[in-house]
């Protein structure tokens, strides 16, 4: 192997480590039976998430991963194999892959890390189910809100009360 082929492997590997640290999920998965057309199509989508599919060579991902957290993965790295980097959110990326694979009915998730956690092929597909983190914390804010509204309901009704009573002795008053 010449000098340059070997040093843009090195390069590669460099390159997949530093994406590998800086990602909040990695899925390995299959990519056999796709067309270009249908694995650009899945990588546009997934750049829309702040997320990119690469497919690389098994031996390159298991130098990239060895020695961290991911060496479990290698057991997984066997055939085509796509990986799946998302850094911003881990469920969008999942959401978008899943559901791209469930179209095609092609392909299939190995396995997947997310914070430094492996999860099987079931997990991950369950954990594309769940609502996106936006709509989790709009959730969370909401659950906060809903006690205050309630208080702050319960502190106006002496107020509302007063103001029926004085609004009754106007009338009256006026009325007179």
């Amino acid at each position: 192997m010449s000098e340059r082929a070997i040093a843009e492997k090195s390069k590669v590997v460099d390159e997949l480590k530093e994406k590998i640290a800086r990602s909040s999920v990695v899925v390995i998965s299959d990519y056999l039976g796709f067309t270009v057309k249908d694995i650009t199509d899945l990588r546009k989508k997934l750049r829309a998430e702040d997320s990119e599919l690469r497919v690389v060579k098994n031996t390159l991902i298991e130098r990239a991963v060895a020695g961290t957290d991911l060496d479990e993965l290698k057991g997984h790295l066997k055939g085509a194999t796509a990986v799946l980097l998302g850094y911003k959110d881990a469920v969008s990326p999942l959401k978008v892959l899943v559901k791209f694979l469930k179209d095609a009915e092609k392909g299939a998730i190995r396995v997947g890390v997310v914070d430094n956690k492996v999860f099987s092929q079931s997990d991950l597909t369950a954990m594309s189910k769940l609502p996106s983190r936006e709509v989790l914390l709009a959730k969370v804010v909401g659950g906060l809100q809903s006690p205050i509204y309630g208080f702050v309901n319960v502190l106006q009704g002496p107020i509302r009360k007063l103001v029926y009573a004085l609004e009754a002795v106007k009338n009256k008053k006026g009325g007179a």
